[in-house]
């Protein structure tokens, strides 16, 4: 191996290794903030729990606000992603729907943290979130899928007319949000449990059929 492919394959695996170390404090500060929120949240114990130091948190991220808003974006990146998945374009507008609906369902069943650090945020009227402009394109993206598979319907006489998508955006994650954030009060008021995985099936279809019953002439 000649000395600049040497030094290329040198670059390629510390570039590998500082991804893997910011992928690893992500992972530990979304857990750390969602738990304590972001007053309560340490510094120090994340560097405690990824076994590196204070210092190289900072040398990554550049302190603790910073740390959060990385974590903030990463978490609303990751359900975005998730959307992308479907391939709306080769489904019905019904099936396309009810399909980015169960995206959805999944995804905040599967990530608790990001129902924690959404409420955290909301109690705190968003202080942390307004600072991150790139979330309202990220964001958006998921009102123009929801958009397209509604005109679409329109046009083929499938969905009624009048109904904002936005709308249905929250119409999806008020139902998807609650499920999760509200389970304990929930169950502690009516003695059933929301995420009991033998009605798993029973409300992900109800919200399936929720959706596209508003929608469907």
């Amino acid at each position: 191996m000649t000395q600049e492919k040497s030094m290329s394959a040198l670059t390629g695996e510390r570039r590998r290794d500082a991804e893997r170390t910011r992928a690893d404090l992500l992972d530990v500060a979304t857990d750390e903030f969602a738990e304590r929120g972001y007053s309560g949240a340490r510094v120090d114990e994340i560097a405690a729990r990824t076994r590196t130091t204070k210092r190289m948190i900072y040398y990554y991220f550049g302190g603790k606000e910073q740390l959060y808003l990385a974590v903030l974006e990463r978490a609303y990146a990751e359900i975005r992603a998730a959307e992308r998945t479907v391939d709306v374009d080769h489904l019905e507008p019904v099936a396309a729907l009810r399909r980015l609906a169960e995206v959805t369902f999944d995804h905040h069943e599967a990530h608790p943290a990001f129902i924690k650090l959404v409420g955290a945020e909301n109690a705190q009227h968003a202080k942390h979130m307004n600072q991150v402009a790139r979330l309202v394109d990220l964001n958006s993206s998921a009102v123009d899928l929801l958009h397209n598979v509604l005109e679409r319907g329109r046009r083929e006489g499938t969905f009624r007319n009048g109904v904002d998508a936005l709308d249905v955006h929250m119409l999806i994650s008020s139902f998807c949000f609650f499920r999760v954030a509200n389970r304990h009060t929930f169950g502690a008021l009516f003695d059933r449990d929301l995420l009991a995985p033998d009605r798993r099936e029973h409300y992900r279809t109800m919200l399936g059929d929720l959706i596209t019953g508003y929608l469907t002439i």
